[in-house]
């Protein structure tokens, strides 16, 4: 069974999770986590029966720090390991300078608690995430992040953050939108594509295995639009969020801390301010 290893991200748990899975030269995640969270990385893998010495691939989603800021530190306990991710995202793992400056002007001093050591991967251990990857069929999902990449093996997509966010059982879905480069036509594109190819279930980084593909993928298209509509008309940072949190639910207080609602109306008004004709 498709189950993720539960990071416990800041201490939540159904924050963050990962996927061990199998390909054509051994084992595999999907995704691995900030820094700060490989502890609980290393404890759930020995659940499993595995050392990160057994991983063999580390197939990552995009590069944002709760998907991908631990790969540099892995890299350095496990020599043998190689890195997929997207063309764009490639030279960001390589050189994590301008990505870790992003981050450090998005989260200030919270940023070491948060994601920990960021460490470059040496550039022979990275490879291009595109077409076969082990087995697995890598294709570009852009929207939260240009250099977005969804795999699919069998009736299995891992999506990332394509699929948006939800804490399984519960049923919202939430386009968290964080800057800098959240692009609303070519999310819904890619949902597009999503749906054509009818996965059976989606593997959630945050959180867990949804099997309700339509209704799922239809949650989450009317609340990107929703969110967008709302920045598009101009409410403002404490408006959005107001009016975003309660459609989260018992989870809302969680979402604040874990992907927060501010954030999302940043990366949607940077979406419009850079389409808005020169004045």
């Amino acid at each position: 069974m498709l189950e993720p290893i539960d990071l416990r991200y800041r201490g939540f748990p159904r924050a963050i999770g990962v996927y061990v899975v199998e390909t054509t030269d051994g084992a595999a995640l999907l995704d691995c986590g900030p820094s700060t969270t490989l502890p609980r990385l290393r404890a759930g893998l020995r659940e499993r029966g595995l050392e990160l010495a057994d991983i063999r691939h580390l197939l990552l989603s995009h590069i944002h720090l709760d998907h991908a800021g631990a790969a540099g530190a892995i890299v350095r306990e496990q020599p043998e390991l190689k890195v997929w991710v997207s063309e764009i995202g490639a030279r960001h793992l390589i050189d994590p300078s301008r990505l870790e400056a992003s981050a450090r002007r998005l989260y200030g001093e919270r940023f070491d608690s948060l994601f920990g050591e960021l460490l470059p991967v040496p550039e022979e251990h990275v490879a291009i995430a595109e077409g076969d990857v082990l087995g697995w069929d890598a294709f570009p999902t852009p929207g939260h992040a240009s250099h977005h990449v969804s795999y699919q093996r069998e009736g299995t997509l891992f999506a990332g953050d394509t699929c948006g966010v939800r804490r399984l059982p519960e049923l919202a879905v939430l386009p968290v939108s964080p800057p800098p480069d959240i692009d609303v036509e070519a999310w819904q594109a890619s949902i597009d594509e999503i749906e054509r190819r009818a996965p059976e279930r989606l593997a959630l980084t945050h959180f867990g295995v949804a099997t309700d593909v339509p209704e799922h993928l239809a949650r989450l298209r009317s609340e990107l639009e929703r969110w967008a509509g709302l920045v598009a008309d101009g409410v403002d940072i404490e408006q959005f969020a107001r009016l975003a949190r309660p459609r989260a639910g018992a989870d809302g207080a969680v979402f604040d801390e874990i992907a927060p609602f501010d954030q999302s109306w940043q990366g949607l008004r940077r979406y419009f301010d850079k389409r808005a004709p020169p004045s």
